[in-house]
């Protein structure tokens, strides 16, 4: 009986092994590399650190499938990358990264962001890779000049292992330059940055493709088959809602990361001009409307670590506090806020009275205040006509039972669980092997559902009104605070 195929799904710093037969992990592997940072909204890393991030990540990925290190990567068929959405990685006409990439974090090009929110009637923040291109032409022109090709992060890893330059729509999307509706560029926004823009972007490739096969130098350095194939990959949003088992229309992902996202998928492009949901697309060649947030467990772990409790003390002194804080609000925007687009807004903890700067009271204000945010998202979407029926809650921040019960109770929706937490490296894992089957990939996703924990965590309905009463006071101090509303509280 001939041994199973498997499959490699990538992320960033991340690699995992997939058995197609079984639908396991085998085994996993994982690198850590800073960021540069030297100026203010400075957030850059050199491509050349993801390519080496990748061939450990995978070394040690293999090494943990098996006994057999030989065997092992011989049974590989197919490769999938997911990677950190937006960022500009610049190259020369002869395909040479001119200078370190552009992360979605940096926020230098703030001003351009802003001008061009103005001129296209959007708003287009920061993070957007089209407000990097006119950054790079005015402060970099000796840069721009030799720009020929722009790709993002999981593209230039695609372009190492292959040889190619493309790009598929899930990324594409996330760059500001993209069409969702029709699916192509956008060339009257193209318009606006010049010739060498449209000029230096690349091919777009469907869900389903074959970019390619390795290299054959990439190939003997991984020591991999050459006919390894390379799927598409896709954002690392999108690659999570594969790895969350999230293809069809109800199912949403919540994840309480460092940054909170919202995300599901959609048989319709949401075009939301305020920039609150962000436009993209899937990576199973539907429409992925997306939420996200910059402060999630940040502000939970600044009360924690204020008071230096473990997270299990902290959170049973939370656990006794009622829901809504006893009408104490924190507004986590600590870094600024990207949803709503707020990014002077600081932290602020309002509604207090005397006795109520428990430990336990405001780390669970903290949550609350995430949640909420994440909330308001929701509600925005419903705008549109969009509506979940459960959400698969993922990230660090969904292994607090607290916080669990806190989601369930605010959205009045039940919980499921992904059992894998690298759910974007195991989205890419699926899509290659969709992909080396030639089954579209939701079908695919569908017919090989990601584990679950067994148990869905239900709403208490008891909890709603407190939960609603205290999701309108965070809404209103907001709008009171920075959004320019009224402060009758």
């Amino acid at each position: 009986m001939a041994a199973s195929p498997l499959f490699l799904g990538l992320d960033g710093t991340k690699a995992l092994v997939y058995d197609a037969d079984s639908g396991e992990v085998l085994g996993r592997g994982s690198v850590g590399y800073e960021l540069v940072s030297t100026r203010p909204g400075q957030a850059e890393q050199a491509p050349s650190l993801w390519v080496e991030a990748c061939k450990e990540s995978i070394n040690d990925a293999l090494s943990a499938a098996g006994t057999d290190w030989e065997e092992t990567a011989g049974r590989v068929r197919a490769v999938g990358v997911s990677g950190q959405q937006h960022g500009l990685v610049a190259l020369d006409g002869d395909k040479q990264v001119i200078r370190p990439a552009k992360l979605w974090c940096d926020v230098e090009s703030a001003p351009e962001a802003a001008e061009l929110s103005q001129l296209w009637g959007v708003t287009i923040v920061p993070a957007i890779t089209a407000s990097k291109l006119l950054w790079l032409q005015r402060h970099e022109p000796q840069h721009w000049e030799r720009l020929a090709h722009v790709l993002l992060p999981h593209d230039y890893i695609n372009f190492w292992l292959t040889g190619r330059l493309c790009m598929e729509a899930s990324d594409a999307s996330g760059t500001g330059l993209y069409d969702l509706a029709a699916g192509r560029w956008d060339t009257s926004r193209l318009a606006a940055l010049g010739d060498r823009a449209a000029s230096c972007l690349p091919e777009l490739v469907g869900p389903n493709e074959v970019v390619g096969t390795l290299r054959p130098e990439v190939a003997a350095e991984l020591r991999l088959p050459p006919t390894v194939q390379v799927a598409p990959g896709g954002g690392d949003n999108a690659m999570a809602a594969l790895g969350a088992g999230a293809v069809k229309e109800g199912s949403w992902v919540l994840s309480l990361g460092t940054s909170g996202t919202l995300f599901g998928p959609s048989s319709k492009p949401v075009l939301d001009p305020s920039g609150t949901i962000n436009p993209f697309a899937s990576a199973a060649g539907d429409f992925l409307p997306l939420l996200c947030t910059l402060n999630c467990t940040g502000p939970t772990e600044e009360v924690r670590n204020s008071f230096g409790m473990s997270h299990e003390e902290i959170t049973a002194l939370a656990a006794k506090e009622a829901p809504g804080c006893s009408g104490a609000t924190m507004l986590p925007y600590m870094l600024g806020e990207r949803t709503p687009n707020w990014p002077q807004a600081t932290g602020a903890l309002l509604g207090l009275r005397p006795g109520m700067l428990r430990p336990g009271l405001l780390f669970r204000a903290a949550m609350e205040g995430a949640t909420f945010s994440l909330l308001a998202g929701m509600r925005r979407l419903q705008d549109y006509g969009l509506a979940a029926t459960e959400l698969r809650v993922v990230g660090g921040g969904s292994n607090n039972k607290l916080w669990r019960r806190v989601v369930a109770d605010a959205f009045q929706l039940p919980l499921r669980f992904p059992a894998e937490p690298e759910a974007a490296a195991l989205g890419a894992a699926l899509q290659a092997a969709a992909v080396h089957s030639g089954t579209p990939v939701a079908d695919y996703v569908e017919a090989h559902p990601p584990p679950l924990e067994p148990e869905a965590l239900q709403p208490a309905h008891e909890a709603a009104e407190a939960y609603h009463k205290a999701f309108q006071r965070h809404q209103r101090w907001g709008n009171c605070l920075y959004g320019g509303g009224s402060c009758d509280i």
